[in-house]
């Protein structure tokens, strides 16, 4: 069973997210909070596995709370459980397992904790090790559209597109419109997999199937799915370096 821990400033929300963990028959609450000194010493002294986490407290921020447990050892997995969608990215940002939003919905508390059930499988991982945003193949960038948060695989993007001050995400089954700057993207992407190849493309290496060249000694990258991709002549040379062409 896993035991958790709850920071909230509201307590009608602490018990609603309380009745709901313990109708779910797979949690034990250790303790409460509404502010980050006393949850601090609680969860240092109880060590509890998942902390469920406000971010807009009476007189803090959960996320600086949040910088703090990552520093314990063991860590706890850490859900964010607030009434704002504004800090999902950052919250992914401090590897969260997850951040839901108020008022709480029975199922999705429930997948949340399958979540952390397949987390625990994880081969050689600890227990509640968190879904960090790493720079190999398998790692995973998390984005916002409307008001949900994705996690997509590194693998599954074909390219990311920027046009009127907003960015497109292209995968094989779909494309995601997200408010972020494309050189904001750029940070969180394996930079040996991603390749900025126009002020507005950034392209994955493993999907390019075809080279063709256009005009003043242009390419366009034929991707796995079909569209094509620019390539302007600032980033050309790079390229050729790059895949040996």
């Amino acid at each position: 069973m896993l035991k958790a821990y709850i920071v909230d400033d509201e307590p009608l929300a602490r018990d609603e997210l309380k009745y709901l963990l313990i109708r779910s028959k797979e949690v034990e609450i250790l303790g409460e909070s509404d502010c980050i000194e006393d949850a601090m010493a609680d969860i240092t002294a109880l060590e509890p596995d998942l902390v469920f986490l406000d971010i807009e407290l009476a007189e803090d921020n959960g996320l600086s709370l949040a910088k703090q447990l990552a520093k314990l050892e063991p860590n706890p997995a850490i859900v964010f459980a607030t009434a704002y969608d504004d800090y999902a990215l950052q919250a992914f940002e401090l590897n969260a397992v997850d951040y839901i939003l108020k008022p709480f919905d029975e199922s999705r508390i429930q997948k949340t904790l399958e979540k952390i059930k397949k987390m625990q499988k994880i081969g050689n991982e600890d227990p509640l090790s968190h879904p960090v945003m790493s720079n190999d193949r398998n790692g995973k960038i998390a984005i916002l559209v409307d008001e949900r948060i994705v996690l997509l695989t590194y693998e599954d993007i074909l390219y990311l597109e920027s046009s009127e001050g907003k960015c497109t995400i292209k995968t094989m089954e779909q494309e995601y419109i997200v408010s972020d700057a494309l050189v904001v993207l750029e940070k969180k992407l394996n930079k040996a997999q991603f390749f900025r190849v126009h002020r507005s493309f950034i392209v994955n290496l493993d999907h390019i199937i075809e080279i063709e060249p256009w005009f003043n000694s242009t390419y366009n990258l034929i991707m796995k799915d079909g569209s094509k991709v620019s390539v302007s002549r600032t980033y050309v040379k790079e390229l050729k370096q790059l895949l040996g062409f």
